[in-house]
């Protein structure tokens, strides 16, 4: 009976289902289907791993939340341990002796006795027991649900890092394309006679700048499939292929009431509904402290049969027992101070957590308006850039302007394409950022950024490369 393995309480049944994002619509468990073969092989006609693929695949595979779950388990299984306690207790237990005695060769002495206890009443300690593993119970969950929110963030930011190294490249490919361009044209007129050797030297160092930039965009590159690998749950070696990413429409200025966000945070961010849980067990484990140096009054019945030298015998008894604390040498009144102080702790713990949740919400408000108003500005910045490159160039191969010109020109539209690539990547991010700080980051958000990327006329943030 020990080593049963039931679990009679039903303890798992005041668990959450296991993190994994249920869409509406959607059938089955998406931790039972395995991680697409094509995605890790880059097989081009199979399905290619979107943004909702990617945080499911890291919610059911990466081990935060697998350790996550399992300390919601351990904690729904103290909860049992608990309840045990208003149940009574019976043991079985035997002897056999063989007494030895200097005039006969020993007498056999054999005893077999079967003991019930109930303990009818404690003064409050079993009940304050059983609320502190309820209360952690209900800590270990909100503390699961703040690493799914933290593993989520970390998979888009990371599903967005991927994307924003694979636009990266492509944009340093055509700044390295448009620099050999002008380096034929400066070479062009060089050898026509209407240019210096300064004009051809600085375009060719130009393009040898260009292809620098695109040597060193690949490597992030790499280094970002591996992060996203790893958030995945796997080896950072492993190839992960990414559908690529629409290209996002021009979002409207954002605003928000953010006293609203710092008070619906404080109401549903799971890391302080954990703190919460952990001050409420702290109370009933003080409350265990005081009821531990009060009585505690018991039903025992025994039954036992002896067997000595061959003359059986039985006996049986029930009985109330009354069992009265009196001196410990102090250490209950300690226990007590001890767990009083622990009180203080916990509820000390959750101001502060309350202040660090209206910081986390107001920066990452405040990041979120900054990228907005950002994301607005570069398109505007790509625009102007791309249309004073093409203006430099045609002029310097008509003979009207300067290689200065046309470098610089393209210059600025290298570093135009690099912001817009970086605040479209600060802003799927500052958003997904500002959801988990109010502590709804969540299906739907995943949905409206996957919707987020419909083609509009004038951008231009170059989509070749396919991941």
């Amino acid at each position: 009976m020990a080593e049963e393995t039931s679990d009679p309480f039903n303890t798992e049944a005041m668990l959450p289902l296991k993190p994994a994002l249920h869409l509406e619509g959607a059938v089955g468990d998406p931790c039972s289907e395995p991680m697409p073969k094509a995605a890790l092989n880059r097989v081009p006609s199979q399905k290619l791993l979107g943004l909702l693929d990617v945080v499911n695949l890291a919610l059911c595979n990466n081990p935060q939340t697998r350790v996550a779950w399992a300390s919601s388990r351990v904690q729904a299984a103290q909860v049992g341990v608990s309840k045990a306690s208003y149940l009574p207790s019976a043991a079985l237990s035997a002897t056999a002796n063989h007494i030895l005695s200097g005039s006969t060769n020993g007498v056999d002495q054999r005893n077999v006795s079967v003991t019930l206890s109930y303990l009818l009443y404690d003064f409050g300690s079993r009940a304050a027991n059983l609320e502190n593993a309820r209360q952690l119970l209900a800590a270990a969950i909100a503390t699961q649900d703040s690493t799914v929110q933290a593993v989520f963030l970390a998979a888009v930011q990371a599903f967005y890092q991927a994307q924003a190294t694979y636009a990266a490249l492509d944009a340093a490919l055509e700044s390295e394309r448009a620099a050999k361009e002008s380096f034929a044209a400066a070479e062009a007129r060089y050898l026509a006679g209407s240019a210096t050797p300064a004009d051809k030297l600085q375009a060719q160092t130009a393009y040898s700048q260009a292809t620098l930039n695109r040597i060193t965009i690949e490597g992030n590159q790499k280094n970002a499939q591996g992060a996203l690998a790893n958030v995945l749950g796997l080896d950072a070696n492993r190839n992960v292929s990414l559908a690529t990413a629409n290209t996002m429409a021009i979002p409207n200025s954002f605003e928000g009431d953010i006293n609203a966000l710092i008070e619906e945070a404080r109401q549903r961010r799971p890391d302080l509904q954990a703190a919460a849980s952990q001050v409420k067990a702290a109370e009933a484990s003080a409350d265990a402290a005081r009821a531990a140096g009060r009585p505690s009054i018991s039903l025992t019945v025994s039954a036992n049969q002896y067997n000595i030298a061959g003359i059986n015998s039985q006996g049986s008894f029930v009985g109330i027992n009354l069992s009265v604390p009196i001196f410990s040498g102090y250490a209950t009144t300690y226990r007590v101070r001890a767990a009083e102080a622990q009180v203080d702790v916990k509820n000390g713990q959750v101001e502060q957590l309350r202040l660090q949740v209206a910081l986390d919400v107001w920066t990452a408000y405040q990041n979120l308006t900054t990228a907005t108003q950002s994301l607005r500005t570069t398109a505007d910045l790509l625009s102007s850039a791309e249309q004073s490159a093409r203006v430099a160039l045609g002029r310097y191969k008509a003979g009207l302007g300067s290689i200065l010109d046309v470098l610089n020109a393209q210059s600025a539209l290298a570093s135009a394409r690099q912001q817009r690539i970086q605040s479209t990547f600060d802003w799927n991010i500052s958003r997904a950022t500002l959801a988990q700080a109010v502590g709804s980051l969540d299906a739907n958000l995943l949905q409206t950024l996957s919707d987020a990327g419909s083609q509009q006329p004038g951008e231009i943030l170059p989509q070749k490369t396919q991941p």
